[in-house]
């Protein structure tokens, strides 16, 4: 195959020993035939112009491998591809300084040109470490799979762009180069590779955007965010997770980022605290900052909440302002009131959930029909479900049943660390019983299973009522349904799986 598409011209020694070897031994010779090529960088420089397009890659893995940095910074002046999935060799080597900034500096000689040169096609350089991670040994099949990999819509996360073909009419004038990196940022961190690119782009001025599919912020200083937000195209973030102990002021510094992030799928926020010193006034300024948000985020799938202090009582100032319906939504270890859960039971933007989480709100005091409601609503769609430590007790479970069993698309349901006696979990298993798709149940362990109210396990008692369960589930049809129990040790907090047999925390001896 690839004499036929050879130039004609007289080739270096170097490169027709390149081209000998890689023809005719097995792929894993390619790798010494690179080696080969690469004791003289200059030769290696050189053939670039005559180099197979199939032979890119496996040179440009030698070359990373080697810290060839003058052969790096050449091969992406040359890349022949839509992208440069940098980020996976970074992950399977060491993310090298001197390898990086060849790369850079690659870009460097591209961008400063007026006009685009005859072979380069490059514009997307990835530097994420997950993505693409089967192009460097995809190489050796066939030229389908290697271009099929590359096409430049796989790579683009907001929009397509054209790209183009192998025969240009014409001088084409240098489009941006987009820059994909997932960002974590951490106080303390020292990111040089980060560094080095954040200085780039800012020397490119538009020639180079930073894109950011998914951001995870830690505690970092607001002012460090802000310097490298300003960078990053916001609208390319799809994922985002703020792990942050915030004042519920800086959430209001940070919301106008949020806004500005249009294409965003998964938001996650956790750890928002307020003030005792901020006034109701300047506290509700705050949150209509912070919920106006997400009037422009018209792509939002997965809510997730964790740990929200001014929720309680303003669930429905969030709902409201979403544009779009929630396939998930989280909200775990928050305050809620009663009208807050009929708000969520009457949002039309829960309809289609797909996993609904409340772990951690206690609905002891509520009144079940809201979540009555909300079962209803969503018993169409509903997969998974998780309500461990709400404290709902037996009158309030027996309840809801009724609703629970119109879940028909149910997978997997968990409600550890709730006060239910065994009838009621008995109860539960006769009306599961006919959700076809329900496989996993996770249960507390019912309180005929403690030996005081201390909470001290009593293991006999407890593999006697799981064999109980077990054997009503045989003989109903279902002994592939698994239930197993969960229950948190009253002095280490570790938990104590049954299923079977338990699986124990230190505090415990075996029975």
């Amino acid at each position: 195959m690839w004499p036929q598409i050879l130039p004609t011209i007289i080739l270096s020694d170097a490169f027709q020993r390149f081209i000998r070897i890689s023809m005719w031994a097995p792929p894993r010779l390619l790798e010494l035939a690179g080696q080969s090529l690469l004791r003289d960088e200059a030769l290696a420089i050189a053939a670039l112009e005559e180099l197979p397009t199939e032979l890119f890659p496996p040179l440009f893995t030698v070359a990373y491998a080697e810290r060839r940095s003058k052969t790096l910074k050449a091969m992406v002046q040359s890349w022949p591809f839509a992208c440069l999935p940098l980020g996976s060799l970074m992950k399977e080597w060491q993310p090298h300084q001197e390898n990086f900034q060849a790369a850079l500096n690659g870009l460097d000689v591209l961008l400063a040109q007026e006009v685009r040169p005859r072979r380069w096609k490059l514009q997307v350089l990835d530097l994420r470490k997950n993505a693409h991670r089967d192009f460097w040994t995809i190489w050796s099949g066939s030229k389908a799979s290697v271009y099929s990999l590359m096409e430049p819509e796989a790579t683009q996360p907001m929009k397509k762009r054209r790209v183009d073909g192998c025969r240009t009419r014409g001088k084409q004038p240098l489009a941006p180069v987009e820059v994909l990196i997932d960002l974590c940022l951490k106080e303390g961190s020292r990111d040089k590779l980060l560094a080095s690119l954040i200085e780039k782009v800012k020397q490119k001025k538009g020639l180079l955007h930073l894109c950011c599919k998914k951001l995870k912020i830690f505690s970092v200083p607001m002012q460090n965010i802000k310097t490298i937000l300003k960078m990053v195209r916001l609208d390319s973030v799809q994922d985002l997770e703020v792990n942050c102990t915030w004042k519920l002021s800086t959430l209001g510094k940070f919301a106008p980022h949020l806004g500005q992030m249009g294409n965003l799928r998964r938001l996650l926020l956790s750890h928002i605290h307020m003030s005792s010193y901020t006034s109701l006034e300047e506290e509700e300024q705050c949150v209509s900052q912070f919920t106006s948000q997400f009037l422009s985020l018209h792509h939002l799938q997965e809510l997730y909440l964790d740990s929200i202090s001014f929720l309680k009582g303003r669930l429905n100032q969030v709902l409201r302002c979403l544009k779009s319906p929630l396939e998930t939504l989280s909200i775990t270890n928050c305050l809620l009131s009663e009208s807050d859960l009929t708000h969520l039971s009457q949002c039309p933007n829960i309809s289609q959930l797909k996993d609904l989480g409340l772990s951690g709100v206690n609905l002891t005091c509520i009144s079940f029909e809201p979540l009555q409601a909300l079962l209803e609503r969503t018993s169409t769609t509903l997969q998974d479900l998780d309500l461990d430590e709400c404290g709902i007790m037996d009158s309030q479970f027996t309840a809801i049943l009724p609703a629970l069993s119109h879940c028909s698309q149910l997978t997997t349901f968990s409600f550890c660390g709730n006060p239910i006696s065994m009838a009621v979990l008995e109860n539960l298993l006769l009306h599961t019983i006919g959700l076809s798709k329900l496989s996993h149940v996770m249960y507390p362990a019912p309180l005929e299973s403690y030996e005081d109210v201390e909470g001290t396990l009593h293991l006999g008692r407890l593999a006697y009522l799981h064999a109980k369960l077990k054997q009503m589930l045989r003989d109903l049809g279902r002994p592939g349904m698994v239930w197993f129990s969960a229950n948190p040790c009253p002095h280490c907090g570790d938990r104590t799986f049954y299923d079977p047999e338990p699986i124990l925390c230190p505090c415990y001896m075996p029975a």
